[in-house]
């Protein structure tokens, strides 16, 4: 078992990575976590009752460079509930890199229904064990339009470090 936990401007989340239902994506999270490519990065879209969204753009919403796009994998049985991380990805069900996002709710829409550009859905692999008060305290944040991005943080959340424990 693997947890990760981020240590952030607004407090602690850890998080347990589910190695044996998305292994493709959990392996690519912690590697981005163990490289220490989150630090430094912000939750640059928070949108209350739906999503908090990071792990790829920096202060001043410049994009980190990140590695190649990963297989999705959100026919795992795993779903999108209130607590669990899922890749975020673009329109192409395959482009998955660092991003992800926490769900503030059960979004039963965003999970896999079939293999076709409407039914891929969003890769979950991991949840929420400890510091869901801090994403709650997230979301409840003040949000604006900054440089071309929507639901963006007025006050910049960052993660300042991070951490990896493997049992």
């Amino acid at each position: 078992m693997t947890q990760v936990t981020f240590h952030t401007t607004m407090g602690d989340i850890k998080i347990e990575v589910n190695h044996e239902q998305a292994p493709i994506s959990a392996a690519n999270f912690v590697q981005y976590a163990e490289d220490g490519f989150y630090n430094g990065t912000l939750f640059h879209r928070i949108i209350p009752n739906f999503v908090v969204q990071g792990g790829g753009l920096v202060e001043g919403m410049e994009s980190k460079p990140n590695r190649d796009p990963i297989k999705n994998e959100a026919d795992n049985g795993l779903k999108n509930l209130k607590g669990s991380l899922s890749m975020a990805r673009t329109m192409d069900p395959n482009s998955a890199t660092s991003q992800f996002f926490i769900n503030l709710k059960d979004n039963d829409f965003l999970d896999h229904t079939s293999k076709d550009m409407h039914g891929w859905g969003y890769a979950v692999f991991a949840k929420i064990v400890e510091g869901m008060d801090v994403v709650e305290k997230m979301a409840k944040v003040k949000t604006t339009h900054r440089l071309g991005h929507q639901d963006v943080p007025v006050d910049d959340i960052t993660i300042e470090n991070t951490t990896v424990e493997k049992a």
